[in-house]
């Protein structure tokens, strides 16, 4: 027996099954949230004008630009909340979320800290560092070392540095007994190894150096590379550059995060940030190329002379270097350990490396030198 719907049942059941129907799609469809932006406060250790506060404010954008609006990252330039040599213990507290410096200006928490950076690094470039650091234990052994001295912050070290020069000087140096005496300024473990070499160091912020040259506060001084140098102003105040150092020509920059703010960010927003250092470290050193090598000619062309450390000098830091290290490793257990840890890792990667390498002032000289064909 067939039962007829009246109009009005059939109304009903239509509207039981559309219903019906709507909330079977909305149980199918994917569950989309939308996050808040976690906003975090960063401050560099360099002034807004150098190129490294342009490699800080680099990192962010990517990280920003990958989170699509879920994370931003504000980058502060150095002083905008605490002195510069005061970004660890800022970042420690909280006062800041996390920072952008190197790790040499923690030298004064654990002499260690500064084997990231100060030395020769037995013979290690910087990308190599940057290898030891990443896959041959040094990342755990400066997790160790902060936590050693109760500090809650992640590290993330990142672009390699281009060697740094001996530094600018009011007149060149050819002799190690030219040194001696003068008032200069570096920072980390170089702060033992120029005073051994017999002059009277202070370890000033980047921002301060040229401040101090141009009133005779210091004698001579060291920072970092073409770009950074003429950008602080050092053309202004002195003439003549010594390339060519061991006192930090493995340097990296370090990205800090307040502990707890990193770890309280979503899977995917950290796994943002780790692959965003790594993107930044590619980018830098491919932008260091590119501008410094266009501020070494400006820098020539504003009247700067430039001159090769004589070798000599170049050997008297090693020696001193050993001196240095051979202290401090009696003194530090953790010092001898990442040096012993460098150590391993150079002598395999360094004989690889040193044999596979060609000479490529060889293939410049003949397409550049003065014997080349013009």
């Amino acid at each position: 027996m067939t039962v007829k719907k009246t109009p009005s049942q059939r109304r009903r059941f239509l509207k039981t099954a559309s219903a019906g129907a709507v909330g079977a799609a909305a149980m199918a469809a994917p569950m989309v949230s939308i996050a808040q932006t976690t906003s975090l406060r960063f401050q560099s250790t360099w002034p807004s004008k150098d190129i490294f506060h342009e490699y800080a404010l680099d990192f962010a954008k990517k990280v920003n630009d990958m989170a699509g609006g879920r994370l931003k990252i504000e980058v502060l330039p150095a002083g905008a909340v605490v002195p510069a040599f005061q970004l660890l213990d800022a970042v420690n507290k909280g006062t800041l979320d996390g920072g952008h410096g190197v790790v040499a200006y923690h030298y004064g928490k654990n002499s260690a800290l500064a084997l990231w950076g100060s030395g020769p690094a037995y013979g290690m470039d910087p990308n190599m560092l940057l290898a030891w650091h990443n896959y041959g234990g040094g990342k755990d052994l400066l997790t160790e070392i902060y936590k050693s001295l109760n500090l809650d912050v992640v590290s993330y070290l990142y672009g390699p540095m281009p060697t740094q020069p001996l530094g600018w000087f009011k007149k060149p140096v050819a002799k190690v007994e030219d040194l001696k005496g003068l008032k200069f300024r570096t920072v980390g473990l170089a702060v033992d190894v120029f005073t051994d070499m017999g002059m009277a160091v202070n370890p000033l912020p980047g921002g301060e150096i040229v401040p101090a040259l141009d009133r005779g506060l210091i004698d001579a001084a060291e920072f970092n590379n073409a770009s950074s140098d003429r950008l602080l102003g050092f053309p202004d105040v002195a003439k003549n550059c010594m390339l060519q150092s061991f006192h930090q020509s493995g340097e990296q920059f370090e990205i800090l995060f307040n502990k707890g703010k990193l770890e309280a960010l979503p899977a995917e927003l950290k796994s943002i940030i780790d692959y965003g250092v790594q993107a930044a470290s590619a980018d830098m050193s491919w932008k260091a190329v590119e501008r410094n090598s266009q501020d070494y000619i400006a820098l020539k062309k504003d009247g700067v002379k430039f001159y090769k450390t004589p070798d000599a000098i170049l050997r008297a830091q090693l020696e001193s270097w050993d001196k240095t290290i051979a202290k401090k490793a009696g003194e530090n257990a953790l010092f001898k350990k990442v040096l012993d840890s460098q150590k391993a890792y150079a002598q395999r990667a360094g004989q690889w490396q040193n044999d596979y390498t060609v000479d490529f002032k060889m293939a410049y000289n003949h397409y550049f030198g003065r014997a080349a064909k013009s």
